[in-house]
């Protein structure tokens, strides 16, 4: 394995994936957090999708989007978590390119997607705040659907350079990556060419995506927060309030981490590298175990859902 990782060659065919480098020695005690925040992501997020298909009342928009958020959080928890598990236990390092760039693909294009769906759950909420009448009509079930089928071809299309690129550049100087997932920058700095159009276009997507996606958010929460201060009544003001909470912690809970570290890992300077591989594996974990929680305490239908389901069990 050593040899590999010191022989000049242009295309390997496998890849080594370093966990957290530095801290090898305690990786079995870094994967218990890891394990336990995964188990709570997919019990989370398959609950979330079960109540909502079983409760025939959340069959509206708003609970279509959460079940869109749900399998996009399982689908990147997945695309990460069991391999660097099977790393932190079983000091599996090895990676096959092509797979590389097929968890790369999924993870980018998934993230991609979540944004996405934070974006139209944002207009969701204006037209119930802003225009409540017109909500049935204009949120219609074949227009979630078309929303839904954007979302996804909009992040597969973007994302898609990212392996195309990759597949093209030489590797002749290492193929270790100091991480326990194949990310797109962490593969691009391993490349030994002008790398200026995978790094450039890695920010459009960073920027002209996401950046987008915040603005389109912000602009609806800024129309909604209008709406909502011109109410007659403070109850009626926190009512309205009410149903974007749920909506603004995970976006909080996505973005903000989101741009911070996309942005120190081209960045960085001083920032030791263990701490910043560590930290930006909790990152990735974090929506995809928080938002079902946020959604199951903070909305009253599927909490309701929720205990009346453990409920009937324990009669």
């Amino acid at each position: 394995m050593s040899d590999s990782n010191t022989t000049d060659f242009t295309n390997p065919s496998i890849f080594i994936l370093m966990g957290i480098p530095g801290l090898e020695a305690v990786h079995v005690w870094i994967s218990i957090p890891f394990c336990i925040m995964y188990a709570i992501a997919i019990l989370g997020n398959f609950t979330i999708l079960f109540i909502v298909k079983m409760e025939k009342s959340l069959h509206g928009p708003m609970y279509y989007f959460l079940c869109m958020l749900a399998v996009t959080d399982l689908v990147i928890s997945t695309s990460i978590l069991p391999k660097m598990l099977s790393i932190f236990w079983f000091n599996s390092r090895e990676i096959n390119f092509s797979a590389c760039l097929t968890q790369l693909y999924v993870f980018h294009c998934f993230s991609g997607m979540e944004s996405g769906i934070f974006v139209a759950m944002a207009f969701d909420r204006y037209v119930a705040i802003c225009d409540p009448l017109r909500h049935a009509t204009t949120l219609t079930n074949p227009v979630v659907a078309k929303i839904g089928l954007a979302l996804v071809l909009r992040g597969g299309i973007f994302v898609l350079p990212y392996p195309l690129l990759l597949r093209q550049w030489p590797y002749c100087r290492t193929n270790v990556i100091p991480q326990p997932y194949c990310a797109h920058m962490a593969m691009v700095k391993l490349a030994c060419a002008d790398i200026r159009v995978s790094s450039y276009y890695g920010l459009f997507v960073q920027f002209c995506v996401m950046g987008l996606d915040v603005l389109f958010i912000v602009m609806s929460y800024t129309l909604i927060l209008r709406v909502i201060f011109s109410l007659p009544t403070k109850d009626a003001r926190l009512k309205a309030f009410g149903t974007c909470t749920s909506h603004l912690c995970s976006i909080l809970v996505f973005y903000i981490p989101s741009l911070f570290f996309s942005l120190t890992y081209r960045f960085h300077q001083n920032v030791p590298l263990h701490f910043h591989v560590l930290i930006t594996n909790v990152y990735i974990l974090m929506p995809p175990t928080l938002n079902p929680i946020i959604y199951g305490v903070r909305t009253k239908q599927i909490r309701d859902r929720l205990l009346r389901l453990f409920t009937h069990k324990g009669t």
